[in-house]
This record gives C-alpha cells, structure tokens and sequence, in this order.
C-alpha cells in the first residue's frame, strides 16, 4: 500500500512539534539526530509544495491576461 503524502499544514505542524522537542533540550544525541533529519525532509516537502502552488496561481494569472 502506497505511503500518503503529507498535506503542507501536517508538515507544519509536525516540524512545530519537532522544534519544541529539540528547544526542550530533553532529546538525547541520537535521537536529536533522528529529529532533525526528518525536519529536513518535511522542510523539502513543504518547499516543494509552495512551488508547485506558486506555478498553478501563475498558470491562472496567465489564463486571465
């Protein structure tokens, strides 16, 4: 079964959730290590999604001109 994409404000909010556990100074090396990669990818996802936003808002733009 194929893995469901994140939609962007579960991403936000699981890289808020990954912040407060890395500010709380309460994770241990390697799991701060864990945390901080998938904030990467979540962070990727998020930009990637933004630029797929930003082209289909232009597309219209440019349907409207």
């Amino acid at each position: 079964m194929a893995k469901k994409e994140l939609s962007f404000n579960e991403a936000m909010k699981e890289i808020e959730a990954i912040l407060r556990n890395i500010e709380s100074g309460n994770l241990d090396i390697d799991r701060l290590s864990k945390e901080v990669k998938r904030a990467s990818d979540l962070i990727r996802l998020c930009q990637k999604k933004l630029r797929a936003t930003e082209e289909e808002i232009n597309g219209i733009f440019k349907e409207l001109s």
